[in-house]
């Protein structure tokens, strides 16, 4: 049975088996938390602005309002910014899912499996999100599936997206290595600077470039696995292998010997945005949010757009219908000598890692997608 517990004072539900410990809000469903059981440092990759505050010995309020939209949180209805009309109408920032509270379903062991259903209706998109969360003993994996309801009786689209964050100290600039199998990719499109509370772009807006080389405003390029310069910060949109059922990214600390991945439906989500955010202070953050759209932008924007890279850039949810989505993370510790991820795959139970090493780590994975 999940354990009630609160992180930075929000009310929380603890997940465990043998091998890893996860934390997830009841307040957005986020998860907030991934650990290994027998690690005494505790580490949690995932990005906690009060924490890496109390790490530099500063007031956690400077920082970021308190929210729940921290480490790995749902963005539905909604990837992005409101229109002003939405904005009036109360729509938050990322849509209202990482906002609403949310009540246990369900919640039951169920062999070696430990099942958490958690649901909540939104109040403004007239949507219900229901979340079902599952570990298995003796794997460092942790499934999610969500289920996005329509309650009103006519079609419409809609835009989703997982915006997985990790942040200092498991990010480290030029040792934090990200991985993905993006085809395509482009720079943010932008028309004016980065605003004044927000660190200075290194990259030039809307140039296509091949991953993970990005130009940059220096005519330079700039290999963007590593966190890049500080202060800095920038918008990458990729299209993920369309030739590939199931899409990947990874986050591999190999001076730790640890690696945070993501496996998901490529055809639900096509598009991976990589948001940089590494500010003088040493408050580094960085999200890797697999979506339907490649960039975070108002709605209208997004459906306007209507593809990108051939790939479109929203799903239609059917009246009075439902559709769902699976990813899966893992957290787990490498072997010596792991460099740089060049793939994950998936085959019967478990999770292949290829690395630039030649090496491979296996994981079990008896759930999978």
């Amino acid at each position: 049975m999940p354990i009630t517990s609160r992180f930075e004072d929000f009310p929380a539900l603890i997940l465990a088996n043998d091998r890893i410990e996860t934390t997830v809000l009841l307040q957005g469903s986020s998860i907030v938390s991934i650990m290994l059981r027998d690690d005494e440092s505790r580490l949690n990759p995932l990005w906690n602005p009060q924490q890496i505050a109390r790490d530099h010995g500063e007031p956690s309020s400077l920082v970021f309002p308190r929210s729940p939209g921290m480490g790995h949180f749902v963005c539905v209805d909604g990837f992005g910014p409101p229109s002003e009309d939405e904005r009036q109408a109360g729509m938050p920032m990322h849509g209202e899912a990482h906002q609403q509270s949310y009540s246990v379903d369900h919640d039951s062991r169920e062999g070696d499996t430990q099942v958490v259903t958690l649901s909540a209706e939104l109040p403004l998109a007239r949507e219900r999100l229901v979340r079902t969360l599952r570990l298995v003993d003796g794997e460092n994996v942790l499934y999610v599936e969500s289920e996005l309801e329509n309650l009103l009786g006519f079609d419409r689209p809609v835009v989703w997206a997982e915006h997985a964050t990790i942040g200092a100290p498991f990010l480290e600039r030029g040792v934090t290595l990200v991985a993905l199998p993006a085809v395509r990719s482009m720079t943010r499109p932008y028309s004016e600077p980065a605003s004044p509370s927000d660190p200075p772009h290194l990259l030039p807006p809307g140039a296509d470039f091949v991953w993970p080389n990005a130009p940059t405003i220096h005519g330079t390029l700039f290999d963007i696995r590593a966190a890049g310069p500080s202060p800095s910060g920038d918008h990458t949109g990729h299209l993920i292998d369309p030739w590939q059922p199931l899409g990947f990214m990874t986050f591999l600390n190999p001076a730790r010997r640890l690696l945070l991945g993501y496996v998901f439906q490529r055809d639900v989500f096509p598009f991976v945005q990589d948001w940089e955010y590494y500010p003088a202070n040493g408050h580094l953050a960085r999200g890797l949010e697999f979506s339907t759209q490649p960039w975070d932008c108002p709605r209208r924007e997004s459906i306007q757009t209507h593809a990108m890279f051939g790939a479109p850039t929203y799903r239609w949810l059917p009246a009075r219908g439902r559709i769902s989505a699976k990813f899966l993370v893992f957290w787990t510790r490498t072997p010596e000598g792991f460099s740089s991820i060049e793939n994950v795959s998936m085959a019967e139970d478990t999770i292949r890692v290829a690395d630039a090493s030649g090496m491979v780590l296996s994981l079990k994975s008896s759930l999978g997608l």
